[in-house]
């Protein structure tokens, strides 16, 4: 199959959208699969108000045309709500191509951190967006169970599960050395802005270190309100690896995410969770057989952290060691295959249905 994927989310931008279509293209090609994808690199653009590093391309539909009949795909993904995904979304109904699209970002939750506006206006009215866009695809993914079912709620119409996956040779307990700080080490990772909540760990009175790894646009007041935390500003490969690993707990204080792939990468690294009882570390670690001995939600962020550093590294490990991309990539396939031909759809799930048994 050649497969075409439309984003907005792409480099420089350091966040687990970049990183869940770079590791399924990997995967895809693998599996016998060519992938394209249209991104902001291939447009002018300009930097985002606020967000320097995200890039808003001037992409028309002419110019994603070109894109496509370049490649003459076999079947489009669209994967972000920006420029982007707009002009591929136009071209792709004008043409009455078939595609399909990914929910990865809550909007209505990071507007209403944002704007002086009661959250019911801007719910409603980015909900609404947000259901106009995916209305035409032949399936909307989700990554979680519970996204799946509050899309269903709101009104998505043949919404998919996909599932993420996790790099477990990179993100392993093997790479644990000394970091150099007073345990034990509270580690988060991700982009320092004001939906992620990272304040909420920031403002803890725990024992030995709070790291934190990432940038963003809060990063220098974060570091002004709270000096007694260590940052180590956005790393990658083998570095994140090996932070991970020779950290003691991941704390994910984020109550909007759709799903926290780097709770994917802690758990690989052996490092146990503590979290909100949010959606998406809920449905994360509600994926392990038992969740409790993998991770600690509660709504006292501080009693989560000290519970988490009585569970077990290795149990988090296992469960992580089930959470394959190559699993993830087959999900995507099989539903791109199902918006294309939906006899071909079939049979690849037929197919699945056997190598599973």
């Amino acid at each position: 199959m050649k497969l075409l994927i439309a984003t907005d989310a792409w480099n420089p931008q350091v966040n687990g959208v970049v990183r869940t279509l770079k590791q399924t293209a990997r995967e895809a090609t693998a599996l016998g699969n060519t992938v394209h994808f249209v991104t902001p690199a291939m447009f002018a653009g300009m930097p985002m108000l606020g967000y320097p590093e995200i890039r808003l391309a001037l992409a028309t539909r002419r110019l994603v045309a070109r894109a496509v009949d370049a490649f003459a795909p076999d079947a489009i993904h669209i994967a972000t709500e920006g420029p982007v995904g707009l002009a591929m979304r136009g071209l792709c109904i004008a043409r009455r191509l078939p595609f399909t699209s990914s929910f990865h970002t809550r909007f209505p939750d990071y507007l209403a951190e944002r704007l002086p506006l009661p959250a019911r206006w801007t719910e409603r009215a980015v909900w609404s967006l947000l259901r106009w866009f995916h209305g035409p695809a032949a399936a909307t993914m989700a990554a979680t169970p519970t996204l799946l079912a509050e899309l269903e709620t709101r009104g998505f119409k043949t919404v998919k599960l996909w599932q993420r996956g996790v790099d477990a040779a990179l993100f392993s307990p093997e790479k644990a050395g000394d970091l150099g700080f007073a345990r034990p080490v509270f580690l988060t990772v991700g982009r320092l802005a004001v939906e992620k909540n990272v304040e909420a760990f920031l403002a803890l009175d725990l024992p030995g270190t709070k790291l934190v790894v990432g940038d963003g646009p809060a990063r220098a007041e974060l570091e002004k309100t709270f000096p007694g935390a260590v940052f180590l500003g956005a790393q990658h490969g083998e570095a994140l690896a090996r932070i991970y690993a020779g950290s003691d707990v991941f704390v994910f204080p984020s109550r909007t995410d759709t799903f926290g792939l780097v709770l994917l990468e802690a758990l690989a690294s052996g490092l146990p969770v503590a979290a909100f009882p949010a959606p998406a570390p809920r449905d994360v670690l509600g994926l392990a057989s038992d969740p409790a001995a993998v991770g600690a939600l509660d709504e006292d962020l501080r009693a989560a952290c000290l519970k988490a550093l009585t569970l077990s590294k290795q149990a988090a490990r296992d469960f992580a060691l089930t959470m394959t991309w190559q699993a993830s990539t087959r999900a995507l396939l099989g539903h791109v295959t199902q918006a294309v031909n939906p006899a071909l759809g079939r049979r690849a799930r037929r197919r699945e249905a056997r190598a599973a048994a």
